[in-house]
């Protein structure tokens, strides 16, 4: 299978946020952050790696919070445990220098699989899923994200602090992925992916209200099947990395 690149087809940016976001849906696929902060949850993993396999599974147990908007998940795998002799097929430079770009901000010595990180930041004990679901915490910005045709959508972005420097990107997942392994430490395994970074692009550095327009990538097929994606829009502070809100469309 191609892998997806991490550079847009398009993107444009205006000044302006307008909350109503009706008026500018095609098909009428949109959806609006809450009050509260919506956590973000990454996984850094590898098919090459033995230990990975079980956090995979733990993240699968978000989809019923992700349809229901109570969670952005994405699996980033990574690429530098190719070198055993599997190569992860869903791996890409990129999604590697981003967990060495988290792992400097938070003053790790090293990058390892499976690492997983929340709102920005690692954690070690990550328990039972529903507790990374808990919390009150006000969100620092408002997205209202819309489909406005087949792969391209608008993003409006307001932070409450008008004053801060803030961050964002997009990716795209997939659920359902399945993979025979045939060397390297998984050897023999077949392995389930969901919530698979397939796309993943930064949109910039900004200030201010903003409206961010831009494209996916066409969705990937496997044998005729079209693998449920959602495409994830992510707002972060510039200098702490620590997420202001986030959100996901399932269309």
């Amino acid at each position: 299978m191609p892998r997806i690149s991490s550079t847009p087809l398009f993107i444009a940016l205006c000044a302006g946020f307008v909350p109503a976001i009706s008026a500018f849906s095609m098909e009428n696929c949109t959806a609006k952050s809450a009050a509260t902060l919506t956590p973000v949850i990454e996984l850094y993993t590898s098919e090459g790696c033995s230990s990975c396999p079980p956090a995979d599974v733990w993240l699968s147990q978000f989809k019923a919070a992700q349809k229901e908007g109570k969670v952005v998940a994405q699996a980033f795998h990574v690429n530098y445990w190719d070198y055993i002799g599997w190569t992860d097929r869903f791996a890409a430079p990129a999604y590697t220098q981003r967990q060495r770009e988290l792992s400097a901000r938070t003053r790790l010595n090293s990058i390892y699989t499976p690492q997983i990180a929340k709102n920005g930041f690692t954690i070690r004990d990550y328990g039972n899923p529903t507790t990374q679901l808990a919390g009150s915490e006000t969100a620092k910005a408002e997205i209202a994200l819309a489909k406005l045709e087949t792969n391209r959508f608008e993003a409006r972005i307001a932070p409450l602090d008008a004053s801060s420097s803030w961050s964002a990107y997009f990716t795209v997942t997939e659920h359902d992925h399945i993979s025979r392994v045939n060397a390297g430490e998984n050897k023999g395994e077949t392995l389930k992916h969901d919530f698979v970074v397939r796309q993943y692009v930064p949109l910039g550095q900004f200030t201010g209200s903003q409206t961010l327009k831009f494209s996916s990538l066409a969705p990937t097929l496997t044998a005729g099947k079209e693998h449920p994606r959602q495409i994830n829009l992510v707002v972060t502070d510039s200098k702490s990395g620590k997420t202001l809100q986030a959100l996901s469309l399932g269309c």
